[in-house]
Order: structure tokens, then sequence, then C-alpha cells
């Protein structure tokens, strides 16, 4: 679609001059723009809640150098297989290794996961997609995890912070 090239354009516009953060396909485009590499994930749907492993701390997250891992809903097949250069990863999980990135060449974050996603938004997408999309299977395994706690609130204040530090 004509609006994916006018993002990218956008992105890349905007590199060094504001503060940016990419969820989701904001992640995926992200690192497209500024030379990654996304692609249709050989594992298939990344769905309900997953766990990243945080690689490394930074200041604007709450506990100093080694934060511990986060659990937030996923909703994706498309994923980041190559780091941009100029970014690294601060953290990820078997199914998405890449999926929490830093850019040292510009104030940006992206993440796969969905910090934003409310667990009742979350349920209903995924029913949604039961039986089209997601096997009954799959979806019910990932319906079931979305009863767990999550760290929504906890990344909603990263992002808070990292745009603190980054005025």
């Amino acid at each position: 679609d004509a609006w994916i090239g006018q993002l990218r354009e956008f992105l890349r516009a905007t590199k060094g001059k504001a503060a940016l953060v990419g969820v989701c396909y904001g992640h995926q485009a992200m690192a497209d723009a500024f030379g990654g590499r996304v692609v249709k994930s050989e594992k298939g749907w990344g769905v309900g809640l997953q766990t990243y492993g945080i690689a490394t701390g930074e200041t604007w997250m709450d506990e100093g150098l080694r934060p511990a891992p986060v659990k937030l809903a996923a909703s994706h097949q498309d994923q980041v297989v190559t780091v941009p250069p100029g970014a690294r990863v601060l953290g990820g999980n078997a199914h998405a290794p890449l999926g929490m990135l830093i850019y040292e060449d510009q104030p940006a974050v992206s993440i796969q996961l969905h910090p934003e996603f409310e667990v009742d938004y979350s349920k209903a997408l995924l029913t949604s997609r039961r039986g089209t999309r997601l096997s009954e299977d799959m979806a019910d395994a990932a319906l079931i995890s979305l009863d767990g706690p999550n760290d929504n609130a906890r990344i909603g204040g990263w992002i808070s912070r990292f745009f603190d530090t980054h005025r």
C-alpha cells in the first residue's frame, strides 16, 4: 500500500529530530525504514501473553542495568529478523529474538509486543481470529495465557520516561 512507503519516508525524515516509539507494526516499520529486515515469521503467529527477556537496561527503565523480564500481549506474524544499523537488541524471546530494539544513533525505541492492549481487547481479538487466522487450539491457549499478570503499566512507565528523557 502507498501509505507504507509514505510511513517509511516519514520515519527517515524524522530520524534524530524527535523521539520515536514503535509498537508492533511500528516496531517493524521502524526497523525496515532504518535498514533492518522484516519477514513473515516461519514460526507462525505470536499470540497471547508473551515473556521477553531484557538483555540490558537503560536509564529510563525501572530496574537499572538488568531489568526483569516483561509480559505483554502479542498478536503478530511478521517480525524483525535483521537489526538495523545503529540499533541494538534490548529484549526478545525464542519466537521473536529481536522483539525490542533501541536505536543508539537517534532517540528511538520499539517493541513487537502490545503494552496498549487491555486484556478484554486482546481476548476479543483472539476470539475473532479463532478458527480463521488462528487454529482453535492456538487461540484457546493464547486466551488462557491472558489471565496471567501483565506488565502493561510498567512498560507504559518506560515509554513515558523514555519521552521525558529525550525531550
